[in-house]
């Protein structure tokens, strides 16, 4: 048995890491069924967000050899 720890798949195409490490995304909400959200909440969905801290950690491990 070896001891590697694979990547998640599923987060591997969620997130993204900046330069300084932190976790990036794609805000939920942004796909379809946009014409009822008003123009406001569009443009505030905009680009990428930044993850939490409590939550960096575990898609670090989750990236595995992506996270470096």
């Amino acid at each position: 048995m070896s001891a590697k720890m694979k990547t998640h798949k599923g987060v591997k195409k969620r997130f993204r890491l900046s330069a300084g490490g932190k976790a990036k995304h794609r805000p939920c909400g942004t796909s379809h069924r946009n014409v009822r959200v008003s123009q406001k909440r569009k443009r505030r969905l905009r680009g990428t967000k930044v993850v939490s801290d409590t939550m960096e950690t575990k898609i670090q491990l989750a990236l595995g050899k992506y996270s470096s």
